[in-house]
């Protein structure tokens, strides 16, 4: 019978500890592999109205949120861009995962585009732009889910314009930035009667009746106002 000393004994004990603590240690170390689905869009948009210039969309990818809820009142991002077509203070809201802004506005009958992508898949994208001679119109889409777009896919969606309710639609010479009228781009004072954001009543002008407008039939629009095509590129 072989005998094994205490000294002995204690030794292959620590032995075997140390090992299972090595197996341990190695076990621990190996880390999940995340995989990511990189996407790209890209959105065409053509300006269907006969006087209005749409301010360079402003496209953003993002998981939870919205630019603007009909019935409820215009964030100050959005009352920015609707009475000036400034998005700098849309980009930088908490909600963007990405974005992208076209080089220039889409002016009556243009057409441009915009690509916008990000490492990884995400739930919705939205855009807004501003219609140039109003003062506080603007159209977009809000929150649209791609999710069942697939690679090569391509959507077309027609949009409306909306009023943000921050801005009272006078039509002055004061008060509308487009080229109709090179007025003052954006008021923080909400003078609107209604402070919330409703589908637009559209252009009325000096014609019809608005005395304080400076604008004509050009300017006018109807629904729809701008036409976007959607095209998954990954």
């Amino acid at each position: 019978m072989i005998k094994f000393s205490k000294v002995a004994v204690a030794t292959i004990a620590a032995l075997t500890l140390a090992a299972c603590g090595d197996d341990s240690s190695s076990s621990n170390s190996d880390s999940e592999v995340v995989t990511l689905t990189p996407v790209e869009y890209e959105l065409t948009f053509t300006n269907l109205t006969n006087g209005q210039p749409i301010s360079p969309p402003a496209v953003i990818l993002h998981d939870s949120g919205e630019l603007w809820s009909i019935g409820e009142p215009a964030s100050d991002a959005l009352e920015l861009l609707a009475e000036s077509g400034d998005s700098t203070e849309i980009q930088t809201l908490s909600l963007v995962t990405n974005l992208a802004v076209s080089s220039g506005p889409a002016l009556p009958g243009e057409t441009i585009s915009v690509t916008v992508s990000h490492t990884d898949t995400v739930d919705y994208l939205s855009f807004a732009s501003m219609l140039g001679n109003t003062n506080d119109a603007f159209t977009g889409i809000n929150k649209l889910d791609l999710s069942d777009l697939v690679i090569n896919e391509s959507v077309t969606y027609r949009t409306s314009a909306y009023d943000a309710g921050t801005e009272a639609n006078t039509e002055s010479a004061e008060t509308v930035p487009g080229p109709a009228a090179n007025g003052e781009a954006y008021n923080a004072e909400r003078d609107d009667i209604n402070d919330f954001v409703s589908m637009h009543a559209g252009i009325i002008t000096n014609a019809d009746g608005l005395s304080t407008s400076v604008l004509t039939y050009q300017q006018k629009f109807d629904n729809p106002v701008l036409s976007v095509t959607i095209t998954r590129l990954k």
